[in-house]
């Protein structure tokens, strides 16, 4: 009888501890928005992949990467052709977020952020919404394209350069297994 209890204690500390692991869904989307001397422009993309980790109904860890491929402008292939390659898709292909640690009543992350080979830390600002194993966060951040080592392309003999400064909007949608 004693050891049926310890292997019940054993059974439900585990339960109560375990970690919870949520599939980023393709329904999650990200915009970047920015400017240029001619223009505001917004590319997108809706192929990401990632994860969240839930440890005792906490954001223990959130990991998500785009293919810089995948990131498509309304504006047409020149333009995608100029954003691919300042990211620099053939060395770089991917831009990744891994974030550790959330703070201020989880609604700050606190991550690395990769993109065209250079990682910086970032904070990220959030809204957490969570219901019937969906766990959604939505959240904007402004970003220095040099602070990433990108010279912001330009067109027309230099006659159209992107704005330094980009803003990233996600919504991203987390599923429970």
């Amino acid at each position: 009888m004693q050891n049926t209890l310890v292997l019940l204690s054993f059974f439900f500390g585990f339960c109560c501890t375990a970690q919870q692991t949520y599939k980023l869904s393709q329904e999650s989307t990200l915009y970047i928005h920015g400017t240029s001397t001619a223009h505001d422009w917004t590319v997108t993309t809706q192929k990401m992949q990632g994860s969240l980790q839930l440890h005792t109904d906490a954001i223990k860890e959130i990991e998500f990467e785009v293919l810089v491929a995948d990131i498509q402008s309304e504006r047409g292939a020149a333009m995608d052709k100029k954003m691919h390659a300042a990211l620099k898709k053939e060395a770089h292909p991917k831009v990744r977020f891994l974030c550790k640690e959330l703070k201020d009543s989880d609604s700050i992350l606190i991550g690395t952020l990769h993109i065209a080979g250079v990682e910086k830390e970032v904070e990220l600002t959030i809204n957490t919404i969570s219901s019937n194993r969906i766990i959604t966060i939505k959240g904007d951040k402004e970003l220095v394209l040099q602070d990433f080592d990108i010279k912001p392309p330009s067109a027309m003999f230099g006659q159209i350069v992107v704005g330094d400064t980009i803003r990233v909007q996600f919504d991203l949608m987390f599923i429970g297994n």
